[in-house]
């Protein structure tokens, strides 16, 4: 039973490292592929900050993913659960705040998604 249970919890906490991971991985693409005055003009630090911000969670995100796949063995609830929490805060801060104001400037945020709707 005790072994079911390790099973488990090594499958959820890997799931949810690759949900983490994906989250972190889309804010550092977003982040690499917007050009530096765009940052500048919506006022949010720089785009070296949070290249380096988004770049620094996936890779901590990354090494927490790797490691219970290569040992297979539950992830740690230490120091690499914390950066990789640190890392996907990281990541929701800037697609949750810098990346709207980012597309509103470039022009994509104008609610064309939903052309002829009520909404």
């Amino acid at each position: 039973m005790s072994n079911l249970l390790n099973l488990v919890e090594f499958f959820i906490l890997v799931a949810l490292g690759l949900l983490a991971f994906g989250i972190q991985v889309w804010a550092f693409a977003d982040c690499v592929r917007t050009p530096p005055a765009t940052f500048e003009r919506v006022y949010k630090r720089n785009k070296t900050f949070w290249t380096a911000m988004t770049g620094g969670a996936s890779f901590f995100g990354f090494l927490y993913i790797i490691g219970p796949i290569t040992n297979l063995t539950v992830p740690p609830m230490g120091m690499m659960m914390l950066l990789t929490l640190g890392g996907v805060t990281a990541a929701g801060v800037y697609l949750a705040d810098v990346r709207p104001a980012l597309v509103q400037i470039r022009g994509r945020g104008k609610g064309g998604q939903n052309r002829g709707s009520s909404w």
